[in-house]
């Protein structure tokens, strides 16, 4: 968990400090910033007016799924449109930051520690028009995305609750099914928005919320920050945008919500009702069974006069992503407080960016990879395994780390196993969340003779501009020779 000073944030002044030249790439604000800038590049794909909400608006982001960002104009005849794959590719995220691909991690993690408070505002663009008569299916286009999805879904909203007991802001994002026209069943996991709803319920009184469809990718980003309680991530959201974030109190709530935003779903979770929600496709690509939980009452939607609606497919690499990337922050800063020689980590994709954890060091001393693996172990109970590797590993390329446990592991001296431990509930190879983990040091002996693991390398191989010697069509190969 990130170490953040409650008086670091209070301290902050009103506006953030430049931290980018003046011809650099600035942040990202809106939604609607966005999707120009995806457009102008070729990522986003507007697709034929009338797709299904059901299965066929899903089918077409999924084949897109980290190529194009997808827009749907009058998805089941549905006025508002249907955006997905926002935030499917790592690259665009250091975009969306205005930072380098390298620099997405610290640039995190500087948000987290150094937030900016949000301002509020009287008007918005979110509460241009107001539904205090509410019908989910009609008032939104809500999709369903697999095929034993119980039904449609809310997937991309921003939940943000305020604990009752001091106010504070927490923001995140759950499942959100619909249930009825004013209802919606939600899991929660035990986090923060679930403690404050325990505090509402010991008391018998319902817990105000809001649920914020349609936000710029960095207010995306920052929801997934882990962070203390009563942190709220908005102001993480202001750091990485460079600004306090515009928020607006909501009408029928004191929740705060983003005034930019498209959409806001106001209402209450309800104390003392669980009622039966899911099975929905989740992010280890299987469906998160169907059980009691936790049920929100609908009091009021209100949204922009031309709104456009997030939804994020189950199990796609937006829906990874999204939880990588703090994740990773969060690990990096972990693991360095006691590993200062720890230079990088990453949730590989194949692990379904949780569960397999790939860190990259300098080594000093022969076994610290296996203190390193248990910390990893201790710093998030999702990490299931944990593969350490030299500084001459390419940690975000798979077949760099295959290579590297192919030729630096073996498994009678480089192997930890945890037997019994922690994880997560959404593996279906656990019993009910408790399983094994499992760490595999494939760095090099720091005794070996120096021979035994040099990389082979052509010498010159990089300078070469293979577009400048290719003066000839292979077909004419004969040809060639004989010039």
């Amino acid at each position: 968990m990130l170490h953040l000073c409650p008086m670091t944030k209070h301290e902050m002044p009103k506006e953030s400090a430049p931290r980018h030249g003046d011809n650099a790439p600035q942040p990202v604000r809106t939604l609607r910033d966005w999707l120009d800038h995806l457009a102008v590049r070729n990522r986003l794909a507007v697709i034929k007016p009338n797709a299904a909400l059901k299965f066929e608006v899903a089918a077409y982001a999924k084949r897109l799924d980290g190529k194009r960002a997808t827009l749907f104009p009058r998805p089941g005849g549905h006025p508002i449109p249907v955006v997905s794959g926002l935030v499917s590719d790592r690259g665009w995220m250091a975009e969306a930051m205005g930072v380098e691909p390298a620099e997405v991690l610290p640039r995190f993690l500087d948000a987290a520690l150094n937030p900016v408070p949000w301002v509020e505002t009287k008007a918005a663009p979110v509460q241009e028009v107001v539904h205090r008569e509410v019908d989910l299916a009609k008032i939104l286009p809500l999709p369903t995305h697999n095929e034993h999805d119980f039904g449609p879904y809310i997937s991309a909203g921003l939940m943000i609750v305020r604990n009752p007991r001091t106010g504070k802001q927490n923001v995140s994002i759950h499942r959100c099914q619909l249930a009825g026209p004013n209802r919606l069943g939600v899991l929660l996991l035990p986090r923060h928005t679930n403690a404050f709803f325990e505090m509402a319920e010991e008391k018998g009184e319902p817990l105000d919320a809001a649920i914020v469809i349609g936000v710029d990718p960095l207010t995306l980003l920052a929801s997934q920050a882990i962070a203390p309680m009563d942190f709220d991530e908005l102001e993480i959201a202001g750091a990485l945008q460079g600004r306090p974030l515009p928020v607006v109190k909501c009408v029928t709530s004191d929740v705060r919500v983003p005034a930019e935003a498209e959409i806001v779903v106001e209402g209450r979770f309800l104390a003392g009702v669980r009622e039966p929600e899911g099975p929905f496709g989740e992010f280890p690509q299987y469906y998160g069974p169907r059980s009691n939980n936790h049920v929100m009452e609908v009091v009021a939607v209100t949204h922009r006069k031309d709104a456009i609606f997030h939804t994020v497919v189950g199990g796609g690499l937006e829906h990874q992503l999204l939880g990588a990337i703090p994740k990773e922050a969060t690990m990096l800063a972990h693991l360095r407080r006691t590993f200062p020689n720890v230079l990088d980590v990453h949730f590989s994709p194949g692990g379904v960016m949780r569960y397999h954890l790939y860190v990259q060091i300098k080594k000093r001393q022969d076994g610290e990879a296996k203190n390193i693996m248990l910390g990893a172990f201790a710093g998030s109970f999702d990490v299931k395994h944990v593969i350490v590797v030299d500084d001459d590993v390419d940690i975000h390329n798979p077949t760099e780390v295959e290579w590297a446990v192919a030729t630096r592991f073996q498994a009678d001296r480089d192997l930890v196993v945890v037997p019994e431990s922690q994880g997560s509930k959404l593996d279906p190879s656990t019993r009910n969340g408790v399983g094994a983990k499992m760490g595999m040091d494939a760095t090099k002996p720091l005794s070996a003779p120096e021979m035994t693991f040099k990389r082979i390398r052509v010498p010159g191989e990089e300078a070469i501009d293979v577009a400048d010697v290719l003066k000839r069509d292979g077909a004419d190969w004969r040809g060639a020779l004989k010039s």
